[in-house]
C-alpha cells in the first residue's frame, strides 16, 4: 500500500509531528530547555540572554504546516499532536496539542501565573537577569516540558485517545526515538490505524506502518493532503464505542 492510497481511504486521521516538521522554518528542534532553578544566577542570566536571538522567534510556518491546518479545514483531522513547542502549527491555523508545552509562553512555577514569551525577553533585553513573576515575584521559565519532565497526565491521555480514533496516523517529521510520544505509533498501529512515516532517516517504527515516505515533509505532505478522499461508508476505529 503507498502514502497516497492510505489517504485516499483516511478520513479520521490523527497527526503526529516532530522537528522534522519545523526545519523549513529554520527551526532545527522540538525541545526548549527550562532554567534549572538550583543553577547559579549567573547560569540562568547567561541561559535568557541565549535565547534572544533564537531563530524560533522569527520563524513562520511552512508548506507542511500549512498543509495540515488545510487538512484540517477539510474536516479530516482528529488531532494534531506535536511535539514541537515553536507554535508554528497554531499559527498556521491548526487546533494543536502541544505535548511538550509552548515556548512561547512563561509561567511561574511558585503560583502559576502565565505571560507571553515576548514578555519576559523584552524584561531580559531592558536589563533584567532573570524575568520575575509580576503577581508573586518568582522566576518564571518556559511553559514547556524539559527532558526528564513527564508529560502532564491530562495532555497524554488526549493523545492516547487520538491514536485509538483514527482511521490513519500520519507522522511527520519524526525519529520516534523519544518517549512516550514515540509509543503513540505503537498504539495507534495495534489499534487498527494504517500508519504513515514521512521522515528523512528510518525510524524504530517503520516495521509498523503501511506506507513510508522518504522526502522533506514540507514536500511530501502538501502532495498527501491534496489526495481525494475514495472512500464511503461508516468510519470504524477501536476508539469510538459508537462504531463498535
Amino acid at each position: 500500500m503507498s502514502a497516497r492510497d492510505v489517504m485516499a481511504a483516511a478520513r479520521r486521521i490523527t497527526v503526529l509531528t516532530g522537528a522534522g516538521a519545523s526545519a523549513a522554518s529554520g527551526v532545527g528542534r522540538f525541545a526548549f530547555p527550562a532554567p534549572d532553578r538550583t543553577a547559579s544566577a549567573a547560569a540562568r542570566r547567561e541561559l535568557w540572554r541565549s535565547w534572544l536571538d533564537d531563530p524560533m522567534w522569527t520563524a513562520e510556518p511552512n508548506a507542511a504546516h500549512l498543509a495540515l491546518a488545510g487538512l484540517e479545514r477539510a474536516g479530516r483531522v482528529r488531532a494534531l499532536l506535536t511535539q514541537n513547542v515553536d507554535g508554528l502549527h497554531g499559527r498556521a491555523g491548526s487546533s494543536a496539542v502541544e505535548l511538550h508545552g509552548s515556548a512561547t509562553r512563561v509561567v511561574c512555577p511558585d503560583c502559576g501565573a502565565g505571560a507571553s514569551t515576548a514578555w519576559a525577553l523584552a524584561e531580559v533585553r531592558g536589563g533584567v537577569d532573570e524575568p520575575l513573576c509580576p503577581l508573586c515575584g518568582g522566576a518564571v521559565r518556559p511553559a514547556v516540558v524539559a527532558f526528564g519532565e513527564p508529560l502532564a497526565d491530562e495532555v497524554l491521555r488526549a493523545a492516547r485517545a487520538a491514536v485509538l480514533d483514527c482511521d490513519a496516523l500520519l507522522v511527520a517529521g519524526m525519529s520516534l526515538e523519544v518517549e512516550p510520544a514515540a509509543s503513540l505509533v505503537g498504539l495507534g498501529a495495534r489499534a487498527g490505524a494504517a500508519v504513515v512515516i514521512c521522515n528523512l532517516t528510518p525510524t524504530p517504527y517503520d516495521g509498523v506502518a503501511a506506507a513510508v515516505v522518504r522526502e522533506p515533509v514540507e514536500r511530501s505532505l502538501p502532495e498527501l493532503v491534496a489526495v481525494p478522499v475514495a472512500a464511503t461508508g461508516p468510519v470504524r476505529t477501536w476508539g469510538d464505542p459508537s462504531t463498535w
